[in-house]
């Protein structure tokens, strides 16, 4: 293990629309001096590892959207979901994105910039510092001493401009009676929420050097995952009939039910080569 500190840049950015709009991040840049750790055969490369729990995170995202989906349809028809005004002013947020994405020029440095605040706030979570912060029409960067995993995918699964509403709603409201602009909150979540959504499915086809540098297939499971995670707390708290326990419990249950089918399927496959010759 070597104590040198990395500096890691993350660039983001994108051409002009006269070929094609896009943005990419460029890969990390670290000291050319730094020496290189001895070769051992027996060390695991971490992008096959990666990919190891990758693959045990599969089952874990199917109970995940079995128990999400399940949660979503009972709140939906069973308690009458979409009759209240947090789910409609929450999709009309979210519509009036979508309308925006598709039929306006899209706000590319809006986007840089929340990509990079976001790397910067989880490099301050995860014990690091940041030396230099960029955003420009041609992309940003952040210069920093950290990086792992979570740093690089945060953007892809951390709403940041849903966050910040939420703060500044919570915030103003030890000051303020904030109650009667209830649905204006659920509008601006929305269409924050959708922001995130949108550009996250755009950005993730264009080969970005974040999902590629901790592997491809790892990195997608956990934006998956993670994002997954974020839309069951939104439900949680959306709905007054479900709780954190009763989600806890069902997703439990599930996992239980996956267990019983693995050891039903290995008892099978076992006899099976019992009485194979």
């Amino acid at each position: 293990m070597h104590n040198l500190a990395a500096t890691n840049r993350r660039s983001t950015r994108h051409r002009g629309r006269k070929p094609v709009r896009r943005i990419k991040v460029l890969p990390y840049v670290v000291p050319s001096a730094r020496s290189r750790p001895a070769y051992n055969p027996l060390t695991v490369p971490t992008k096959c590892l990666k990919f190891i729990v990758a693959i045990f995170l599969l089952p874990l995202c199917a109970i995940f959207a079995q128990t999400f989906f399940t949660a979503f349809a009972r709140a939906t028809v069973a308690q009458r979901l979409w009759a209240g005004e947090e789910f409609w002013f929450f999709s009309l947020g979210a519509l009036l994105w979508l309308i925006a994405f598709f039929g306006l020029p899209r706000p590319i440095v809006l986007y840089v910039f929340g990509h990079e605040l976001t790397h910067a706030l989880w490099v301050w979570l995860m014990g690091g510092s940041v030396s230099r912060f960029r955003v420009g029409r041609d992309g940003g960067h952040i210069v920093t001493n950290r990086s792992n995993f979570w740093i690089a995918l945060a953007p892809y699964f951390f709403p940041l401009y849903s966050i910040l509403a939420i703060a500044a709603y919570g915030i103003s409201s030890l000051f303020f009676n904030v109650q009667p602009y209830g649905r204006l909150l659920y509008a601006v979540i929305g269409i924050t929420w959708a922001f995130h959504f949108t550009f996250t499915c755009w950005m993730v086809p264009k080969s970005q050097s974040d999902l590629r540098d901790h592997g491809t297939f790892f990195s997608l499971v956990v934006i998956y995952l993670m994002n997954l995670m974020l839309l069951s707390v939104m439900l949680v708290l959306a709905s007054s009939h479900i709780t954190f326990a009763s989600f806890g419990a069902d997703l439990a249950t599930n996992i239980g039910n996956f267990s019983h089918w693995i050891v039903d399927l290995s008892k099978q496959l076992s006899r099976h080569g019992a009485r194979s010759p």
